[in-house]
């Protein structure tokens, strides 16, 4: 059964009464009984992860030069600069779905299906459609610091990325569809 919308702002409310009445959060939240996993079908160890005092969720639905990317890991930057919150008491939750799937692909992925030219996104020192993940890492040459906007940085610094399962069927189907097999 999924999480409704009530259930949500419920959820909310109760956290926000509790919170304000000195109640920690989590002894406020706790999940409803039929959001407990009955099955093993779905990997839903993450939300174990996301331990930090202070937490983010960003949605990436289009890849947009990577801005969903680089708004979770800016947020946790920020935060620590602000709030002086060390970077292992923050957990940042990337979320990418829809048009933005392609970001998680690997190089591998990216060279054989020709997803710069899909994306439009052109290597900037050669002007040709690019050929690898420009978001999974850094070129060798990239300034240090730049070198912690990509993925693989986020993810060591303990971020948390999830793909969309549906959005993941696109990329499915374009191997079945050049494969000439069933999805």
């Amino acid at each position: 059964m999924p999480f409704s919308r009530r259930d949500f702002l419920s959820t909310l409310g109760v956290g926000a009464v509790a919170a304000a009445n000195g109640v920690p959060l989590h002894a406020a939240v706790t999940p409803p009984e039929h959001l407990v996993p009955i099955a093993a079908d779905w990997d839903v160890s993450w939300a174990d992860r996301v331990t930090g005092k202070v937490r983010g969720v960003f949605d990436s639905p289009e890849i947009h030069d990577g801005a969903g990317m680089f708004r979770a890991i800016i947020w946790r930057e920020h935060h620590k600069a602000v709030y002086g919150t060390p970077i292992e008491q923050i957990s940042s939750v990337l979320v990418v779905r829809h048009a933005a799937i392609s970001m998680v692909m690997n190089d591998a992925f990216w060279a054989e299906y020709k997803l710069g030219k899909a994306e439009k996104i052109k290597d900037p020192r050669t002007k040709k459609w690019i050929e690898v993940n420009p978001f999974r890492a850094a070129p060798a040459d990239t300034p240090p610091q730049w070198a912690g906007y990509t993925l693989e940085a986020f993810l060591k610094n303990g971020g948390i990325i999830l793909g969309c399962n549906m959005a993941f069927g696109n990329m499915v189907g374009m191997v079945a569809e050049k494969t000439k097999l069933k999805e």
